[in-house]
């Protein structure tokens, strides 16, 4: 009889599983800010404010030039934002930030006031991996913040694994490692050795400002700034933490997936 009632239970809610990417994207709290724009044609030259408020030196100016913004350091504080008198550092409520390229992440140079968004893997990885991409998430020194929001996208409103992405408990059943965390000391050796133990070719996904560049901690003596300095990185997801829309947008384009019939699960 239990069993009954819990298939009759679930015939009741209906399917519950987001239509993303097929449909709207769910919505946002409206305290979300989202990605940051940074306009240098409202920049004065002689303020600094917002360099000297960024907590993680995500902000910077070079010599007669405006400010710029390095995504991957940031925390969105949103201090910056509240500071400039030019608005010339805005948020924009976009979800969207993933990049292949570190230097993709710094924003303020002429013509990139927003993130260059990742673009797929070659056709090559992508028959590999695409429908069958394994994961094996390391924690390499992160609060958990990371974490949970990347645990949140295998629940039944996100349901991960329709995308044939999926999670697995060892790096030798994995196609690439997920790395959250600012890469301490003690955890440089077992994330080296996670990679070594995932079968080539494989990928790496640095998830959050930790695993990019060290987040709060960065610089620390006790951290190595994020992940690419002990592995290669193929994907930049940033936030402190991302949304869980954020990551699944990035490995979404790592995939090419948003150019497919995406199957809709109806449990």
């Amino acid at each position: 009889m239990f069993v009954l009632d819990t298939i009759a239970h679930r015939l009741k809610r209906g399917c519950e599983t987001m239509d993303y990417p097929n449909g709207p994207a769910p919505a946002l709290p409206d305290r979300y800010g989202g990605t940051l724009k940074v306009d240098g044609t409202k920049c004065s030259e002689n303020c600094n404010a917002c360099v000297s408020v960024c907590p993680t030196q995500a902000i910077f100016r070079a010599e007669g030039k405006p400010v710029a913004l390095d995504l991957g350091r940031c925390i969105f504080c949103a201090a910056c934002v509240q500071i400039c008198p030019s608005k010339a550092i805005t948020q924009t409520g976009d979800h969207r930030m993933a990049a292949r390229q570190r230097k993709d992440l710094i924003l303020g140079e002429p013509e990139k006031e927003q993130v260059r968004l990742a673009v797929a893997l070659n056709e090559k990885l992508r028959k590999l991996f695409g429908r069958s991409l394994r994961l094996r998430q390391v924690s390499a020194g992160g609060c958990a913040a990371c974490e949970a929001d990347t645990n949140v996208l295998g629940t039944i409103g996100w349901d991960l694994s329709r995308f044939g992405i999926q999670f697995v408990a060892s790096p030798r059943h994995a196609d690439g490692l997920l790395v959250t965390g600012a890469v301490s000391k003690n955890m440089v050796l077992a994330l080296q050795k996670a990679y070594a133990a995932v079968a080539t070719p494989k990928i790496v996904i640095a998830v959050g400002a930790c695993a990019i560049a060290g987040g709060p901690f960065i610089n620390n003596p006790q951290i190595l700034n994020g992940a690419a300095s002990v592995v290669p990185v193929d994907l930049y997801i940033p936030g402190c933490p991302p949304h869980p829309l954020t990551i699944l947008d990035g490995l979404l384009r790592l995939l090419n997936c948003f150019e497919k019939d995406l199957p809709r699960r109806t449990h």
